[in-house]
Order: C-alpha cells, then structure tokens, then sequence
C-alpha cells in the first residue's frame, strides 16, 4: 500500500500505521477511509492528499 501526503501541510497518511487516534485501524488503505476523516494536523478533507 502506498503512502498519500496532505497537500497543505505533509502529514504524511501510511496504510501500515493508520490513524488510531481518529479511528483509522492500522493496515486501512487510504481509499477504505470514511470521507468524513479529515487530516489531524490541519483538518482538510481527503480530497486535499495526493498519493506518494
């Protein structure tokens, strides 16, 4: 699974680790992510990530 980068300010997304804290499991791949999910560092939706 590839790594997608937040375009405003590169928190980096890694299927891998997920997000545990905002309810992503490790090992999600960033297209099985609710579209309610924005970035925890400066809260854009996933439209605002590219794919690494």
């Amino acid at each position: 699974m590839n790594s997608w980068v937040c375009m405003v300010c590169g928190y980096v997304y890694v299927p891998e680790e997920g997000d545990p804290e905002n309810g992503v499991e490790p090992g999600t791949a960033f297209e099985d992510i609710p579209d309610t999910w924005v970035c925890p560092l400066c809260g854009v939706g996933k439209d605002q990530f590219e794919e690494e």
